[in-house]
């Protein structure tokens, strides 16, 4: 994705800022972080709506079963807490949510409520994001169900909130093909880099659905979610590496990495790595994955590994249901560490909005028992029914239910569950991200290097891409650490040893 130039971010941002203040200052309604606002209505059955704007991804007036959840979330809200919602769901183009958001942003078209997947930073450096922290130390439920690394995260950045069970990206196969290849066993009793390659190789050779798969691992633009299965097998199972003399080197400038990238480098010559990969989205990385053009792909652990395998069986047939693989293992293994510096992803609520308590009562609500269930469980009668005092989820529960907003381990209903909430692969692969999890040493980095830093990323994916596609020989790679270095690598290597515990 490209990024916006971050003076121009900042410029906008600063006019946007001052323009909200502005209003707020003229219409008695900019309290200060974590006080009361006097929300204008809907505290009451009678008075008149609030109107929430919620921008989120996927959740638009486009999808159907989305207007419908808001819906239904309004009635609920009126009905228990005797809060008059309305919800107004805002509308992005296609393409990078994360960009689309920004340009939104910078607009001054600011919602209530808004969903970040990447970009927030930029944001709260601004102050357009509201501290969190002293709405859920007063909530009634939102407090009881946060989770350690929640915590963790909420401790150094206050503005993002995803309470969601430890989820990296977990790689999936096809059962029936999986199966029918010879070096399957081996993958499972040794999942070594060679085995995985071995693997990969018997995929596309054999061609286990008749002319597919083209293929054998495919990705969303980059090579953060293949990172996923092999970055640990290479020994870069932190963000910054301790060397032999006790100083720490970024992981992406090591020797381990140029192995790594030397690896990539061979699966895309030999056409086990999809070739377009750098092009794919979300989307045409899992069409490719339905349609048998991509054996492997990796998805969110839990939930989303049960949405691939529901649609993988109803485009394919049951004997095409998922199997989760484990991580690769060579100097350790592991989905990668854990960052609790902050959330990657998440709901916040505008510093600038007029209804800030009314947003936070909407996020407690729905950790609540009675909430959870419309959250978690979906629409009685169409993805669960009550029989004899117990909900019953049922095929489109699985197949296509998933919660919007919090998914903490255990589910507090007023009615007591008798089907699992997630099914075999979803729960497989929970289960691996915990027998995996380690915490990761990074750091959020300080405001002063952060245009230097995203110069830096930017080197860095430019560089990995030519080195995976062979526009660049990894001869150069010395040649790229060094420009790493000189674009800020020195000053922030610096930092790191200085602060790293």
């Amino acid at each position: 994705m490209k990024k916006l130039n971050v003076f121009l971010i900042i410029a906008l941002l600063t006019m946007i800022v001052s323009a909200c203040s502005s209003n707020s200052n003229n219409n008695g309604t900019n309290a200060p972080s974590g006080t009361k606002a006097p929300d204008a209505g809907g505290t009451a059955a009678n008075a008149d709506p609030v109107t929430l704007k919620i921008v989120y991804k996927d959740e638009g007036t486009t999808n159907p079963v989305s207007v419908k959840f808001f819906e239904e979330l309004e009635k609920a809200l009126l009905e228990d807490e005797k809060l008059n919602v309305k919800f107004e769901l805002v509308d992005l183009a296609q393409g990078s949510y994360a960009e689309n958001l920004n340009l939104l942003l910078l607009s001054g078209t600011i919602p209530d409520i808004i969903y970040f997947q990447g970009g927030d930073k930029q944001m709260a450096d601004q102050g357009l994001l509201e501290d969190l922290t002293p709405y859920i130390e007063k909530s009634s439920y939102l407090k009881d169900i946060i989770l350690p690394h929640n915590e963790k995260r909420m401790e150094s950045y206050p503005y993002l909130l995803w309470v969601k069970p430890l989820a990296p990206k977990t790689p999936v196969v096809r059962a029936d093909w999986f199966n029918a290849m010879e070096s399957s066993k081996a993958l499972l009793e040794n999942p070594s880099i060679d085995n995985y390659y071995a693997f990969f190789k018997e995929l596309v050779e054999k061609k286990p659905g008749g002319d597919k798969p083209s293929y054998a691992l495919t990705a969303a633009g980059d090579i953060a979610e293949i990172n996923f299965i092999f970055n640990t097998a290479f020994g870069l199972d932190t963000t910054w590496l301790k060397k032999a003399d006790g100083t720490y080197e970024y992981s992406k400038v090591s020797q381990n990495e140029k192995e790594k990238l030397a690896f990539y480098n061979k699966l895309y010559k030999e056409g086990l790595l999809d070739q377009q990969f750098i092009t794919k989205q979300w989307d045409t990385k899992e069409d490719a994955f339905y349609k048998g053009e991509a054996a492997v792909i990796t998805g969110t652990a839990g939930k989303i590994i049960d949405l691939y395998d529901g649609r993988m069986k109803e485009l394919n047939n049951a004997d095409a249901s998922l199997i989760v693989l484990p991580p690769a293992t060579g100097a350790a293994q592991g989905f990668g560490a854990t960052d609790v510096t902050k959330e990657s992803r998440g709901l916040a609520i505008s510093s600038q909005s007029k209804h800030k308590e009314v947003a936070f009562k909407v996020f407690d609500y729905l950790a609540s028992p009675k909430g959870q269930m419309l959250d978690r469980l979906g629409f009685e009668n169409e993805h669960y029914t009550v029989v004899d005092g117990q909900v019953e989820l049922n095929d489109k529960y699985y197949s296509e239910w998933y919660a919007r907003f919090w998914e903490p381990l255990e589910i507090k209903s007023d009615i007591p569950l008798k089907t699992p909430l997630l099914g075999e692969p979803g729960t497989n692969s929970l289960q691996a991200a915990a027998d995996y999890y380690t915490e990761d040493n990074n750091f959020i980095i300080p405001e002063q290097y952060v245009a230097s830093w995203d110069a830096m990323n930017n080197l860095y994916k430019e560089y990995s891409i030519d080195f995976i596609t062979g526009k660049k020989d990894l001869a150069e790679f010395d040649k790229f650490v060094e420009a790493w270095y000189a674009a800020g690598g020195t000053d922030i290597t610096k930092y790191a040893n200085e602060n790293i515990k």
